[in-house]
């Protein structure tokens, strides 16, 4: 094995650590030498806006390609889902770790009247935002950003209703039990919650569907470093891989960015060899959905993302797509 010591950039949260580590130890049993370089990332910085308001794509990954291209960092591990669906000149996906758990959970106080009723939910994403107020027309939904443990907090702190969360997050800080593989996406899950911050409840939201490679940790590298790309391919899963990319191509296809109402989630059935797709525009209001739900033979991947992107642009996508960037320019 090659003495070069591969230098790992990562976010300087608790979760971005987490899953530098987990690279990290992964590439140390493969017998590589690894080193872990923390930076700050622009949109951990910027608490006080949205993050659609900041109008920049890939805030969450900036700093760390900026990293990678000066030399600083040799390769780079993010929540898949927080990484534009065009990579830098230069850079490339390296691997596709094997997906956690793609659903999203709505913690609580522990009483879920406010279901029935009004309620507020905060959350930082359009895309939770816009289904929420799909299924609950009469509640109201404010803006939640910082790490989680930050947003456990001001849960605690304010007389929301909830806030939703990613649960692989969540089971990655070992905030809540994981489930085993066979259980995930379980649609009927209650978890409980052990933050330092915040004592109580998680709900799976079964008919939420999930942003584009949620779940899925990707690491990417500089296409010219022969030696990195070859030793980070070993941790790649290919089954993650083939969904993440169905489900990045349609978003991509959307021109949806990482802000915009947009859900995608690709399933690969072993059994019948067939890949299951649901995705789905909304308005930021959460008035307006444009849905597909389709299964086609595994064979059928490498375009289904685009062709359902396709479809949804022809069934009233192309002027709601309009209708988002305007609202989202004001």
């Amino acid at each position: 094995m090659a003495e070069k010591t591969i230098r790992i950039g990562t976010r300087d949260s608790e979760l971005a650590l987490w899953q530098a580590h987990t690279v990290e130890k992964k590439l140390n049993d493969l017998g590589y030498k690894t080193e872990i370089i923390a930076v700050k990332s622009e949109g951990d910085i910027i608490l006080d806006k949205p993050l659609y308001e900041l109008g920049i794509t890939g805030i969450f990954t900036k700093t760390l390609d900026v990293a990678m291209i000066s030399g600083q960092v040799d390769i780079a591990v993010h929540s898949m889902k927080d990484v534009p669906t065009a990579l830098p000149q230069g850079i490339v996906q390296a691997a596709v770790l094997e997906r956690a758990n793609t659903l999203d959970i709505l913690v609580h106080k522990g009483n879920l009247d406010f279901l029935e009723g009004s309620g507020t939910i905060a959350t930082g994403s359009l895309r939770r935002q816009a289904q929420w107020l799909n299924k609950y027309p009469n509640h109201k939904v404010v803006d939640l950003r910082g790490n989680v443990n930050t947003r456990m907090q001001k849960l605690q702190d304010n007389d929301w209703s909830g806030a939703v969360f990613a649960a692989a997050g969540l089971e990655r800080l070992s905030l809540t039990p994981s489930p085993s593989p066979k259980e995930r996406g379980a649609s009927s899950a209650s978890y409980i919650i052990n933050s330092p911050s915040f004592g109580g409840v998680g709900e799976a939201l079964d008919w939420m569907i999930p942003a584009p490679a949620q779940g899925a940790m990707v690491v990417v590298a500089m296409a010219e470093d022969e030696f990195c790309r070859e030793a980070v391919s070993e941790l790649n899963d290919i089954e993650t891989e083939v969904c993440t990319h169905i489900e990045r191509q349609f978003l991509r296809r959307l021109e949806g960015g990482c802000t915009a109402p947009i859900g995608a989630l690709a399933t690969y059935n072993e059994e019948e060899d067939t890949i299951h797709f649901e995705g789905v525009l909304f308005s930021i209001d959460g008035q307006q959905k444009i849905a597909i739900n389709k299964v086609v033979p595994i064979e059928e991947w490498k375009n289904l993302g685009y062709h359902s992107a396709e479809e949804i642009l022809n069934n009233g996508g192309t002027e709601l797509m309009k209708t988002i960037k305007e609202k989202l320019k004001k």
